[in-house]
């Protein structure tokens, strides 16, 4: 196995080129990986202020105020962008159901194969807008999760697909982000914790804010943290078993934990630096 740990005592490893692996940078408490499941909630009661689409009498759109969370489960993939309106909403041609209580709302994407309005979402990617402040927790399967410009908290998870996150998250709110047998990318992200897992894929992440945890592990594949140029010192720990780590952080002091870096893999490299 190698490992590197940084401390005062030990300089940083040069840095080194990455084997075919992409960059990652991760935090928060590591959890562990989940395969989720879309629900099928029953019925279709709608709340109020929500547009029912021409098609179906399914739900289109419906009000969501700034810090609320929505919940968005699918049997397939899933396009989630942020708006500056306060709606959430969705293609007529989508067929989505909507169901909430108090400040958490669900937004269940089915899929029927045999139902036509249903069948882009097995397996497929619909778009659903929503407000930029809001409060965020996908769980997909077999397809990828696809998230830019959502500024809150970010609760990411699929099986067979890879999680992409773009200028989002907020430097106050942890952010998970979990696939199996994909990868996991993001740019410009913030967080105050950040954790980032896969089995088989690369976790490759680039962050805007200085988590005070910061995790990420795959199994087949590299990980690569990139942090702002300004970044305090960290306590890291590095570790591949067939690759190389490298890290150019700062060392923080011994017994200084308030900033924790860890990275680990079996089959890749191990990469962390400021950029």
């Amino acid at each position: 196995m190698t490992s590197s740990w940084s401390s005062p005592n030990r300089p940083d490893a040069g840095r080194t080129s990455r084997r075919g692996g992409r960059a990652a940078c991760v935090a928060g408490a590591l959890l562990p990986l989940l395969v989720l499941t879309a629900c099928d909630h029953g019925g279709d009661r709608t709340l109020p202020g929500a547009v029912h689409g021409e098609r179906g009498g399914r739900f289109e759109k419906a009000a969501l105020a700034d810090g609320s969370r929505l919940v968005i489960t699918t049997q397939g993939g899933v396009r989630v962008v942020g708006t500056d309106d306060d709606s959430v909403a969705v293609d007529d041609r989508t067929l989505a159901r909507w169901n909430g209580d108090g400040s958490t709302h669900t937004l269940d994407l089915p899929c029927d194969e045999g139902d036509g309005r249903a069948a882009d979402n097995c397996g497929g990617m619909p778009l659903v807008r929503v407000p930029s402040g809001v409060t965020l927790t996908v769980r997909a399967r077999n397809a990828g999760i696809d998230v830019s410009g959502v500024r809150g908290e970010l609760s990411l998870s699929t099986v067979n697909g890879d999680v992409t996150v773009q200028d989002s998250g907020t430097k106050g709110a942890r952010q998970h982000l979990v696939t199996r047998n994909g990868s996991v990318r993001a740019t410009g992200l913030a967080a105050r914790g950040l954790a980032a897992e896969t089995v088989d894929g690369d976790v490759d992440l680039l962050c805007t804010t200085s988590p005070d945890t910061l995790d990420g592990v795959t199994r087949n594949g590299s990980v690569r943290v990139t942090l702002p140029a300004d970044a305090p010192p960290y306590a890291t720990d590095a570790s591949t078993t067939n690759g190389r780590s490298t890290v150019d952080v700062p060392a923080a002091a011994s017994g200084d934990h308030r900033h924790r870096l860890t990275l680990r893999t079996v089959n890749g490299d191990t990469e962390a630096h400021r950029g």
